[in-house]
């Protein structure tokens, strides 16, 4: 798969002291669905607007199609761009919203009416032509605002936080329709997004910034199962985060001292000496209670503290391996939970259900 972006060294600062994007170098391939993901301030935002032109790069080059894009202005990059604002016209109908940036790139009146046609069409707004953008709903004007940035059939678009402003059931249902975009369009999309959960649904990879740089560029699946450090762990789904420094290395497996509240051995690990204060992740699903433990290695006394019902998972909160706010999850399947809270319960999780990270 060929890449249609890349960025060569980027950098950028505001004030000519701060880097706010630090020596980027990324890759995105034609037709994936990349997500720049981070908390805020990372640098992800800034990035979008770099490529979209709407900021300069302080210094590297961005190329779109093999070509330099730095000193084009935004109009003439053929890039669509959905905001969380929709940025829609209020005195225009949907329709005319639509056709507007087709009539800047001067498109025959046959031809933007049929492309109008099929951009509604695409975000099943079909009927709605004629109404002003007042009259729709905030999920169905950020429809439109897909279906305009579509429109002019753009070799990418990028996407900044298009649905921080929906509630959860829309935002969810939005999701799936642009990722069904995506899929039957074959277009390239970039999106930008503090919500770990947004990405992990949407996205073929995620970028994980912080601090201005790439900390894991990699699937959903790979950032969860296989995060590379301490800060992605953390902020990609639900983490045990336990620090310990490593004792010893040997046939394959790291083992990590607890400073007297145990061993931890992990199979996962990597760059990491002995000695070396590292922080071990435990994802709350990998951990097992009680008889479900089997013969698992890495096993502790746990105080259970809090018992939080979900319906189809129980949250156990406990005091283990020398840490409050210790996470399991117990999925609801029938069978009663036999503990309450003040009990003290064996916990424990295979040797490759947990990563030793810097």
């Amino acid at each position: 798969m060929t890449n249609i972006v890349s960025f060569k060294s980027v950098q950028k600062t505001y004030d000519g002291e701060t880097l706010v994007v630090k020596n980027l170098n990324l890759d995105i391939k034609r037709g994936e669905f990349l997500t720049m993901l981070g908390p805020s301030g990372s640098g992800k935002t800034t990035c979008l607007m770099m490529l979209a032109g709407f900021e300069t790069a302080t210094h590297g080059e961005i190329l779109l199609e093999n070509r330099p894009i730095n000193r084009i202005p935004p109009e003439k990059r053929n890039i669509g761009m959905v905001f969380q604002s929709y940025a829609l016209f209020p005195h225009m109908s949907i329709a005319e919203n639509l056709a507007f940036p087709l009539k800047l790139r001067k498109v025959s009146k046959s031809d933007i009416d049929s492309k109008v046609k099929r951009a509604l069409a695409m975000v099943n707004m079909d009927r709605f032509a004629s109404r002003m953008p007042g009259q729709l709903s905030g999920g169905q004007q950020q429809r439109i605002a897909v279906a305009r940035a579509l429109v002019f059939e753009p070799s990418i678009v990028l996407m900044d936080e298009p649905l921080g402003a929906l509630d959860k059931q829309l935002r969810e249902q939005l999701q799936f329709e642009i990722k069904r975009i995506h899929e039957e369009s074959g277009l390239t999309v970039v999106y930008v997004t503090h919500d770990q959960s947004e990405a992990m649904t949407m996205s073929d990879r995620i970028a994980v910034f912080n601090n201005g740089v790439i900390q894991q560029l990699a699937t959903p699946a790979k950032l969860y199962d296989s995060p590379e450090n301490a800060f992605v762990a953390n902020f990609i789904g639900e983490n045990n985060d336990i620090t310990g420094v490593v004792r010893r290395i040997e046939s394959g497996n790291c083992i990590v001292d607890l400073d007297g509240h145990g061993q931890i051995h992990t199979g996962n690990f990597s760059s990491v000496s002995t000695n070396e204060k590292v922080s071990i992740s435990v994802r709350p699903e990998k951990v097992l209670i009680g008889s479900d433990m089997g013969s698992v290695s890495n096993r502790f006394t746990a105080k259970v503290t809090d018992l939080i019902y979900y319906g189809d998972h129980t949250r156990v909160i406990m005091n283990a391996c020398g840490k409050d706010g210790f996470v399991a999850k117990i999925a609801n399947n029938g069978n009663p939970i036999n503990f309450g809270i003040g009990s003290s319960i064996e916990v424990g999780w295979s040797v490759d259900g947990c990563c030793a990270l810097k």
